[in-house]
């Protein structure tokens, strides 16, 4: 029997006040702060030259901020905006910890505000504070997240070809 797996929470799921904890941890690597120092042309030798870093008060190399940033809020897509229409914006962003590779990073996201879209009667907007917290569950990033959800019935199919279909 083939069930449904989860596909994510729509407009009228989210209550103001629920707490989601966020399923999936992750460890950050040095390809992973090299490669998106590099990648999104960040010049501080802090992200990805070590011998440079040693020469710090951290004594090694911090994660690029951005990427802190990225992978949470990546990490709360699946409680929170499985089904968006359009992020509207990240505010009140706070790094009270730095990051180091070798940091794992966990996260979740309480629900602040959510309204009926004025202009589009599909989506609902949704606020939510996410806060991002290493191994340790030290705080290393705080943010607002704003998001136009789907409302149920109304976000696109996601084509799934079935088995003879010649895919």
């Amino acid at each position: 029997m083939v069930r449904e797996g989860w596909k994510g929470r729509f407009f009228e799921d989210f209550e103001v006040g629920d707490v989601y904890p966020h399923p999936l941890g992750r460890t950050v690597t040095t390809t992973d702060n090299i490669w998106f120092t590099l990648l999104t042309q960040n010049t501080s030798p802090i992200h990805f030259d070590h011998a440079y870093a040693s020469q710090t008060s951290f004594k090694k190399p911090l994660v690029d901020s951005t990427f802190t940033l990225a992978l949470v809020t990546g990490q709360s897509v699946t409680d929170i905006s499985q089904n968006v229409f359009a992020n509207l914006g990240w505010d009140n962003v706070t790094l009270p910890h730095p990051v180091f590779e070798g940091d794992t990073i966990y996260s979740e996201s309480e629900v602040l505000e959510k309204r009926e879209s004025k202009s589009r009667p599909d989506v609902g907007i949704v606020k939510v504070r996410t806060g991002g917290f290493n191994q340790d569950g030290v705080v290393v990033i705080r943010f607002t997240r704003t998001v136009m959800v789907y409302k149920r019935g109304h976000a696109p199919k996601i084509p799934r070809p079935m088995p003879g279909d010649g895919a």
